[in-house]
Parts: C-alpha cells; structure tokens; sequence
C-alpha cells in the first residue's frame, strides 16, 4: 500500500468518525489511531522508546 492510499484510508476514517460520533469521537478516533501506529512501529523496532525518552529528558545519546 503506498502513501497516497494509506492517508486517504485515514481520512476516509477520520471523515466516517466526524459525521456518525461529532467532533469529540472524532477527536478519539484519532488519538486510538496515533496510537496504534505507535505500537505498531514499536512492536516492528522501527521505533525505540528508550531514544524517544531520551530526547525528551534532553538526553544524548551516541547512536
């Protein structure tokens, strides 16, 4: 799936959870979605939460 159908899978998402649940499911449904993309990229490694707490803390790192 390139980018071009995965954001507009999303959109088409985001608009169903506006017009059925308003602007606060709407608001949820993104949030759920940010993440899930989260945990995805986490449970693949292409994302590690001890660099991205480290950059937060204000922490350096050498790799």
């Amino acid at each position: 799936m390139n980018a071009t159908l995965t954001g507009a899978a999303i959109g088409a998402v985001l608009a169903f959870a506006a017009l059925i649940f308003g602007f606060w499911g709407f608001l949820l449904v993104a949030l759920l979605m940010l993440i899930g993309a989260l945990i995805g990229r986490v449970m693949s490694g292409q994302l590690d939460l001890r660099a991205l707490a480290g950059a937060f803390s204000g922490r350096r790192t050498s790799s």
